[in-house]
């Protein structure tokens, strides 16, 4: 009930500007967090997910709000996947984004679908874009620099192709291992249950404090050559199995909240 809180009580706790093209997590890290969350939700959620979504699974449609940006008629949700920050910007402190931010966006679903009143496609709307709002909240560009566009702007080579430091994090890690959405989730960092249960309890301040830190690494450690390869993936990769896990589990933790 802890995150619910947070969500109702702090609608604008963080900033949110625009940046153009941030697809956050590639298609297959989505997969993964949507992948976890199935193996973690209670069966009164499962029940009540495969009703709302006639049959598809959470892996299946948790790239459902990068997918509708193509669609003008959902182009206001743009600003819904991210918010950016400097490095050392306070989240308290930020200026907000009247156009909508990401902690908005999932008050929003949250509210929908807790909604008793609300249609039933409007519910499963507003639960496939929480699926994918909750993995966005975990890969660590998503609090990127507005100045770089979340890292957008960055050149970098990796393996000697050209690319951007959003780009590498958002799916060139993940793509570069060769391994499908199932492969990775059944290969995540192993836990101890009262480890597992910490992640899924932690309040939303964590969450953005856990992966901005990642993001501040990620500026500060960056090489000034900038080619990137072998090294990073081994430098980082774990980093992304970890933040794939978190995602997934805080995803089934807020959906057991939902329809308990």
């Amino acid at each position: 009930m802890k995150i619910l809180l947070y969500f109702i009580i702090f609608p604008t706790f963080f900033i949110n500007k625009p940046v153009d093209d941030q697809y956050i997590w590639g298609a297959t890290g989505h997969r993964v967090v949507g992948e976890v969350a199935s193996k973690h939700i209670s069966k009164r959620t499962k029940t009540a997910i495969k009703k709302l979504l006639g049959g598809q699974s959470l892996a299946y449609i948790s790239n459902y709000a990068d997918d509708i940006k193509s669609d003008k008629r959902y182009r206001s949700l743009g600003p819904s996947h991210y918010a950016n920050l400097n490095l050392n910007e306070s989240y308290l402190s930020s200026k907000k984004n009247t156009k909508g931010d990401i902690v908005k966006a999932i008050s929003k679903c949250i509210s929908v679908l807790k909604n008793k009143n609300e249609s039933y496609e409007n519910k499963q709307f507003n639960l496939k874009l929480l699926v994918h709002f909750i993995g966005d909240m975990h890969q660590p560009m998503h609090f990127g620099k507005e100045e770089d566009r979340g890292g957008n702007m960055i050149e970098v080579t990796w393996f000697g192709k050209k690319s951007n430091l959003h780009r590498i994090w958002d799916s060139n890690i993940i793509d570069s291992n060769q391994m499908s959405y199932s492969e990775i989730s059944y290969n995540l960092p192993s836990l101890t249950k009262k480890e597992l249960l910490s992640i899924k309890k932690a309040s939303l301040s964590i969450w953005i404090e856990e992966s901005h830190l990642i993001t501040n690494k990620i500026y500060t450690s960056l090489p000034k050559n900038k080619k990137l390869g072998y090294a990073y993936r081994y430098e980082y990769f774990d980093i992304i199995r970890l933040q794939l896990l978190k995602g997934g589990l805080r995803l089934a933790y807020v959906l057991d909240e939902i329809f308990k």
